[in-house]
């Protein structure tokens, strides 16, 4: 895998560009502040009377309809969500796409999956941060950044792969580090990461955990404490130096019983599901049950989440972290403002 050096980065390839920023979302948000702090010229996309376009417009931005945006601009990034971005290409991006124009995506599903299909005079490339928009936002803002993955899968205009470093460094990826992927790669892990480690089995984890305690006869919250609440506490030690440096932070009573037991929890079963998740992802199988639970109205999923949002585990934590008012300052995730 490339590691591309900061000094290779020449952001006149993307300062010189107007850049459209369609969808003003997590992700949306942080890419369009980051470029324009970094003196790009960007124009927020918008369906018109959205909550997000009223959002963009508050911040400064000039919003304007998918189409327009399309049409005016050099390189256009599409951050909608994987379910919509497929029509919303097909209606208003690719009748308005200038010639020998960028196209650009945050996350490689539709590219790979063929979802999505670019003329072949443009360019097409990725710049994918490892972590959530509002991380990226607020990385930026301190003056560091989140490190992004790129990728080109297309180079119609000759120059793609130099515009998508610019890119990068121009929402602060250069800040920490840009490595060279491709799509099929990023795609695929990328799923697969979210579906089996960090939005699916941790949650799932931290439920069965909290219930196994609550069942036992423990207290709700003790058992938030112990199964969610501390969970951070053991992920900056991760994130800052890997399993190694948790280990050698934790007591060697945690560290034993982490070592003889975790491979009880995490055994051969979980193990053989999440080779059979990584099958269903690399075969298409997941894109393709994705996007017809979209075009079906979302019934699934809604129940699916509906049935989490109710989980005894969100409402104790609720009551706990109202005790905890530090917790509502300077938070990643402003709902009323990205």
């Amino acid at each position: 895998m490339k590691i591309y050096d900061k000094s290779e980065a020449r952001l006149d390839k993307i300062s010189s560009k107007v850049v459209a920023v369609i969808g003003y979302g997590s992700q949306g948000h942080a890419h369009a502040l980051n470029l324009r702090d970094s003196g790009v010229s960007v124009i927020v996309g918008q369906r018109p009377g959205s909550d997000s376009g009223a959002k963009a417009a508050a911040a400064g931005f000039e919003v304007v309809t998918v189409a327009e945006a399309a049409a005016k601009a050099d390189v256009s990034m599409l951050l909608v969500p994987d379910e919509l971005a497929g029509e919303l290409y097909d209606a208003e991006i690719a009748p308005n796409l200038k010639k020998g124009a960028y196209l650009a995506v945050a996350h490689g599903f539709n590219i790979h999956f063929k979802k999505i299909l670019a003329p072949v005079d443009a360019g097409v490339f990725m710049v994918a941060p490892k972590g959530p928009g509002h991380l990226v936002r607020s990385e930026f803002a301190k003056g560091m950044g989140v490190p992004c993955l790129i990728a080109v899968a297309q180079d119609g205009p000759g120059d793609t792969e130099a515009v998508a470093l610019a890119y990068a460094a121009a929402i602060g990826g250069t800040r920490a580090a840009v490595l060279g992927t491709t799509f099929r790669e990023e795609t695929e892990t990328d799923l697969f990461g979210e579906q089996a480690v960090l939005c699916g089995g941790l949650p799932e984890l931290i439920r069965a955990g909290y219930e196994t305690l609550v069942d036992a006869g423990y207290a709700p919250e003790m058992a938030y404490f112990e199964c969610l609440h501390e969970v951070k506490l053991i992920v900056d030690l991760l994130y800052e130096g890997g399993i190694a440096n948790m280990n050698y932070s934790i007591s060697n009573t945690a560290e034993y019983g982490a070592l003889t037991r975790g491979k009880r929890v995490i055994g051969p079963e979980a193990r053989k599901a999440m080779k059979e998740i990584l099958g269903e992802i690399q075969s298409g199988k997941f894109a393709d049950e994705w996007i017809t639970e979209y075009r079906c109205g979302l019934p699934h999923f809604r129940e699916l989440r509906k049935e989490g949002e109710n989980h005894p585990v969100e409402k104790v934590g609720a009551s706990l972290r109202a005790l905890m008012p530090w917790f509502q300052k300077d938070r990643l995730v402003d709902r009323t403002k990205n």
